[in-house]
């Protein structure tokens, strides 16, 4: 996986959101809102290729939760940004 060409992470009003840079990437119409933990791991993959695996090993280095929990959020997480449209 890889995260889309034009997508940049961005805080604004101390939220964490995804907004599109370029026109053809332009959308007003959703706005992509990332918790903590989700943004985190947007900015440790941004431009690179990464597996779910990836992203396990990332939230486990950083928070004190279990594999099966990490495997799990990261499984739900990936589905989304697909569903997004800002992963391919």
């Amino acid at each position: 996986m890889k995260t889309k060409e034009g997508f940049r992470l961005r805080t604004v009003c101390g939220e964490n959101i995804i907004v599109a840079e370029g026109i053809a990437n332009i959308d007003f119409s959703r706005i992509i809102s990332l918790n903590e933990s989700a943004a985190y791991l947007w900015n440790k993959v941004q431009d690179t290729e990464f597996t779910n695996d990836t992203l396990v090993k990332l939230l486990l280095e950083e928070y004190e939760i279990n594999e099966a929990t990490a495997r799990c959020d990261v499984e739900a997480l990936t589905k989304k940004w697909f569903e997004a449209g800002i992963i391919e």
